[in-house]
């Protein structure tokens, strides 16, 4: 897709406050983080109700393309509202738009790029569906199920654990570089490359 038709808005979906940074639901902000720096942006505060960057992703020249990355920050299942304000005022197309997200039903560290679907009673894409419809792109990226018998919400709500800690920079990079191959090289491309 070319510029003509509208940059492109990456939402890392997550929830605001520095006792929720390193929670398993807050993935979506870690990847957001990581585009942000290989942009070489920082977030600003913008009055949708979100931080953003605005930078280009992909190879210098034609190839690039204009990008707004955003953190929502309103709590997770309000996340609808900042990302409407944003499509509005950067005039993104909503098939130009990527949700970044925690999965329960991926095991750890697994991604799956999709464009539309439901929201498998995910509080932020519910929010983000009720206020855009379906048709928007999700790189979700799995944090497998609760042990035993611990709540969802609990388990969203926990860091990510030591084992799991090792891991996680090298899965956040992978779902970077997933998003940046599903806005350069389209959707198939990017799934042939990252879907697990």
């Amino acid at each position: 897709m070319s510029d003509a038709v509208g940059p492109w808005l990456v939402v890392g979906l997550g929830n605001p406050g520095p006792e929720y940074a390193a929670n398993r639901h807050n993935v979506g902000f870690m990847v957001a983080d990581l585009l942000a720096e290989r942009m070489g942006g920082r977030f600003k505060a913008h009055k949708a109700r979100a931080q953003v960057v605005e930078g280009r992703i992909g190879p210098p020249g034609p190839g690039s393309r204009r990008v707004v990355v955003a953190k929502p920050l309103s709590f997770m299942n309000l996340s609808g509202g900042p990302t409407t304000a944003l499509r509005d005022f950067y005039k993104v197309p909503v098939a130009n738009i990527v949700a970044i997200h925690d999965e329960l039903d991926i095991d750890y560290g697994a991604l799956r790029l999709k464009l539309g679907g439901g929201d498998n009673g995910h509080n932020g894409l519910k929010s983000i569906t009720k206020s855009l419809g379906a048709e928007y792109h999700r790189v979700r990226f799995g944090i497998g199920r609760p042990p035993g018998r611990m709540q969802v919400a609990d388990f969203v709500l926990k860091d990510f654990s030591s084992a799991e800690r090792r891991e996680l920079d090298y899965f956040v990079d992978r779902a970077a570089d997933a998003v940046e191959t599903l806005i350069v090289d389209g959707l198939e491309r990017a799934q042939s490359s990252y879907n697990t």
